[in-house]
């Protein structure tokens, strides 16, 4: 068999930086549930009809189809879902029965999008949502409660123990803002103005200017006053005042400057000097289903990914023609996040098994004893194997530090010694009564100094919420 071709687009990582995405989904999944979300996750596949509603996606998705076709039967018209939202929404009203209002759930999953591979872009990821949705009604503070529970679950993952991360910024806007200021300023197609503010990240800002009015049908004026509001951004609530000072009225205007301010304000306690939000009124979002907040997230020193957080409310999640249950959510793209970093070198685990000890071997005949001993240390939770082979203890001492297991266990004439390989030390242990130190216990992540930060490789050699978003996150 022929050396296999890396299948560009579907991440893998080896078992020291799979050790740092297992920690992350960890700390996100024991985050959620500290704010009272249950988890849940869906089939992968759902029903073209459901995938393809919006139409957008319908070059993304990838169709489940069987080798022998005429046996195809109900597998015709299924394909992999390319985001969280659609199964979700599915399932909402699936189980709408025997669900409590408003539920609130997490769901950490792969989705899969059949686009071509690049920076930030995969076929294959990893995605963690939470939302609260509403039967028929969904207060707002519930903007508010989804905003700090993602504040702090980044705030965990930021600090020094998991990602040590230097710094991430969680953009928020509202729909109702931006389209009260654009009806207040007689924009004659507000759709097309927010979809082309929504490109200031990725255009020069002379170029949206010439597109608002050539595409967008604005005055140059009106042009000018759609820039200065995309240009404010504020750390708390004195975006307010600024947008006054521009002069445009309107209710729905007036009504989102409310929520954002209120938001703003409630999020304030969480902020630390890793995570911050802020207002930031050019943050428009795409997709046209919001209605009210919008999430995007960026990283500092890795402005290059785009956003790896984001979502918004929708007041529509779904319905089943009688009853609507609206939503609002953020998820983040835990792919997008952690390829690069990996693949820079920047993250990865102290040692590659969860191994905290390896058991030597005297001699073949010692095998037994060996296996007892580490079956006591399991017995209390502590991570061990046994030597493969009775190699010169030397061998075996090698072994373990390639591996990056830091204690080896020694039995020699019925005596047990425990050897810390780091420092040397050796000292008498009793399997029964014997546990490392609690750092030890578990791989630890360990950090490097990014150069280039920003960069990627398509996939990282064996690693790998527009760039790449969900239809709630935009796959960020």
């Amino acid at each position: 068999m022929s050396k296999p071709t890396r299948l560009s687009g579907f991440p893998e990582f080896l078992p020291a930086e799979r050790v740092v995405e297992q920690q992350v989904l960890a700390s996100l999944a024991r985050t959620f549930e500290l704010h009272g979300f249950a988890g849940i996750e869906t089939r992968a596949v759902e029903p073209l009809d459901q995938l393809l509603r919006k139409g957008e996606t319908s070059k993304e998705v990838y169709l489940l189809r069987r080798l022998q076709e005429e046996d195809a039967g109900k597998d015709k018209g299924i394909g992999l879902h390319f985001d969280l939202t659609v199964p979700f929404a599915r399932y909402v009203l699936e189980n709408a029965g025997k669900l409590d209002f408003p539920f609130r759930r997490y769901q950490i999953q792969k989705v899969w999008r059949g686009e071509r591979p690049q920076e930030g872009r995969f076929r294959e990821f990893t995605q963690a949502d939470i939302d609260i949705v509403g039967r028929d009604t969904l207060p707002f503070h519930h903007d508010v409660e989804v905003t700090r529970v993602m504040l702090d679950a980044l705030s965990r993952l930021a600090g020094p123990e998991l990602l040590g991360l230097p710094g991430i910024r969680l953009q928020v806007n509202n729909r109702k803002l931006i389209q009260g200021f654009y009806t207040g300023l007689g924009a004659p197609d507000i759709d097309e103005v927010m979809r082309l503010i929504d490109k200031l990240d990725k255009l020069p800002e002379a170029e949206v200017r010439r597109l608002l009015v050539a595409e967008a049908g604005l005055t140059e004026a009106q042009a000018d006053s759609c820039l200065a509001l995309a240009s404010i951004s504020t750390p708390d609530d004195s975006f307010v005042a600024k947008v006054r000072d521009l002069g445009v009225e309107h209710e729905l205007l007036d009504e989102g400057l409310e929520e954002l301010a209120a938001l703003i304000r409630g999020c304030a306690d969480l902020t630390t000097d890793r995570t911050r939000v802020e207002a930031d009124l050019k943050i428009a979002r795409g997709l046209d289903y919001y209605t009210g907040t919008v999430f995007e997230t960026r990283l500092d020193g890795y402005e290059s990914l785009g956003s790896i957080c984001s979502g918004g409310r929708y007041d529509a999640l779904a319905t089943d023609g009688r009853t609507t249950y609206p939503g609002v959510g953020i998820s983040l793209g835990v792919s997008r996040l952690l390829v690069p970093l990996i693949g820079k070198g920047v993250l990865t685990a102290d040692r590659s098994v969860p191994s905290v000890v390896l058991v030597a071997l005297n001699d073949e005949e010692s095998r037994p004893e060996a296996e007892a001993v580490a079956t006591a240390l399991r017995g209390r939770e502590i991570p061990c194997e046994v030597a493969p082979s009775p190699a010169k203890f030397g061998k075996q001492i090698r072994y373990a530090e390639r591996r990056g297991i830091p204690y080896v266990w020694f039995v020699r004439d019925a005596a047990h010694e425990v050897k810390d390989i780091r420092s040397g030390d050796q000292a008498a242990a009793d399997p029964a009564l014997w546990s490392p130190p609690v750092e030890d216990l578990r791989p630890r992540i360990s950090h490097a100094s990014a150069a280039g930060a920003g960069a990627t490789s398509d996939d990282h050699s064996h690693s790998n919420s527009n760039s790449h978003t969900t239809s709630k996150e935009q796959h960020p």
